[in-house]
């Protein structure tokens, strides 16, 4: 062990910088190959918490299961809020820096304050209807996702009732993505070019700053036009909730939504398949399926592979012992639930084999500021996981499960893409548009010709006949 032990509680002492500890890059090669040996080096070299470099900026990283729970659930002693920041506010943050698009967003996910806790109400308000099973419109985004789940499966099936997908690219990426348009009252296939600019940004290479630019003009273009003509949908619902938010608040809030249900549960999605057609106690994961134990199987994966790798920073409030470090005031911490599910302390609980998983997993982050629209994304997830399972009486892995490629980016980690070999239970399903009554503006419904001249169509159609 490499720890930095110094004085009799463990801890590094208070005077010490975190630059001065020469953090080693995160984001490496062998991270996005092979993370979970990149983390055990990380702890083995300095225990539950580890100083590391974001592409060029030094951080704390969290991978003991009991730190984490410490920071998640002392939103006092650990706030979010870029103003919290010291490095920041001295200037020594670069300008261009690759994760700065994803982090000024100032919106419920990344906001501290004193406005938060409002907001959070509003949140909270909002996605009830959508997120209570009780309610109409959560009946209506059910059906909604299963009628685009067909869509997407008729479409990549229109070569015949057996052949060779890529599952991501075909239908766990796009079907949050309509789900997420529907959620957001998009008029048309306009959230087509939203979704695709939200992907660039989590993903952030070298075009996310143009990217968010393009992406925060269309949504503040659609906050304008609930805010002029409310209807049954998210945005509608949130202002009714928080009346005060100007056009410019409003949109920083459907950027998270469009994120947190677009990229979090195409990978959900596929992650979840790859457990039932290649997982590891493959014959108890088929079984909880058929009991309609969808849910569950998602708990599990979760576990071992949560989209959401590394939650955005918290900072320390004052100077506070974590792990073997002191962590002085103002410096930024990144909770890694991945890393954290790895702990022993987390992971040596789970008995191998079991159907029942434990649901203190911290996929969707732990304490006061937990997931808002978990529900909502494990809804749309479990709905799309379960059509492709009745729709597909056959489905197996093209290549090897140790062979799939991944990609990581510092908040997420999903497929690249997920080659599979199908066979259809029965026909392809005719595509059918959604009643007018399912949506706030009739007017708004495209025709089907003109959703499939959107850029989402012309998108998957390319793949379907590049891959016959």
């Amino acid at each position: 062990m490499e720890f930095h032990l110094v004085d009799e509680g463990g801890a590094e002492p208070a005077g010490t910088r975190l630059e001065a500890l020469a953090p080693e890059p995160l984001l490496t090669r062998d991270y996005e190959t092979r993370p979970a040996l990149v983390y055990e080096r990380l702890r083995e070299r300095h225990g539950p918490v580890a100083p590391v470099d974001l592409l060029g900026v030094p951080a704390w990283l969290v991978l003991g299961y009991r730190e984490s729970l410490q920071v998640l659930q002392d939103d006092a002693g650990w706030p979010k809020g870029l103003e919290n920041w010291r490095a920041r506010s001295e200037g020594r943050v670069p300008a261009d820096w690759p994760l700065g698009p994803s982090l000024e967003v100032n919106h419920v996910l990344i906001q501290g304050g004193p406005g938060y806790r409002t907001l959070r109400g509003a949140w909270d308000a909002a996605l009830r209807p959508f997120q209570d099973p009780r309610n109409p419109q959560a009946k209506r985004l059910k059906s909604a996702v299963t009628g685009y789940a067909d869509e997407l499966i008729t479409l990549l099936a229109q070569g015949g009732g057996t052949g060779l997908a890529d599952l991501s690219a075909q239908f766990s990426r796009p079907l949050p993505l309509m789900a997420a348009s529907h959620l957001l009252g998009f008029p048309g296939s306009q959230g087509d070019d939203a979704l695709m600019d939200m992907w660039r940004v989590l993903d952030a290479g070298p075009d996310a700053e143009p990217a968010l630019e393009r992406l925060l003009v269309t949504l503040t273009e659609l906050a304008a036009a609930k805010i002029e003509k409310p209807g049954d949908d998210f945005p509608s619902h949130l202002l009714a909730a928080h009346p005060d938010l100007s056009v410019d608040a409003l949109a920083r809030e459907l950027f998270m939504l469009l994120g947190m249900t677009s990229d979090h549960v195409g990978i959900l999605i596929s992650n979840t398949v790859v457990e039932v057609i290649a997982g590891e106690s493959e014959g108890g994961v088929r079984t909880t399926l058929s009991a309609g134990m969808v849910r569950e199987t998602m708990n599990r994966v979760v576990m071992r592979k949560p989209p959401l790798v590394n939650f955005v920073p918290r900072f320390a409030a004052a100077d506070t012992p974590l792990g073997n470090y002191t962590i002085r005031a103002g410096d930024p911490v990144w909770v890694s639930s991945v890393a954290a599910h790895a702990d022993p302390l987390f992971a040596g609980q789970m008995a191998p084999g079991s159907n029942i998983s434990s649901r203190a997993h911290l996929a969707w982050g732990a304490g006061p500021r937990q997931c808002p629209a978990r529900e909502l994304a494990s809804t749309i997830a479990a709905a799309g996981v379960s059509r492709v399972f009745e729709r597909f009486g056959h489905l197996e892995l093209a290549l090897p499960v140790d062979q799939l490629p991944w990609r990581s980016s510092p908040f997420m980690r999903g497929l690249r893409s997920l080659p599979v070999r199908y066979e259809l239970s029965g026909p392809p399903l005719p595509v059918v548009p959604p009643p007018v009554a399912d949506v706030p503006d009739a007017s708004a419904v495209p025709d089907q010709a003109a959703k499939r001249r959107s850029s989402l169509w012309r998108y998957l159609t390319g793949l379907m006949r590049s891959g016959s």
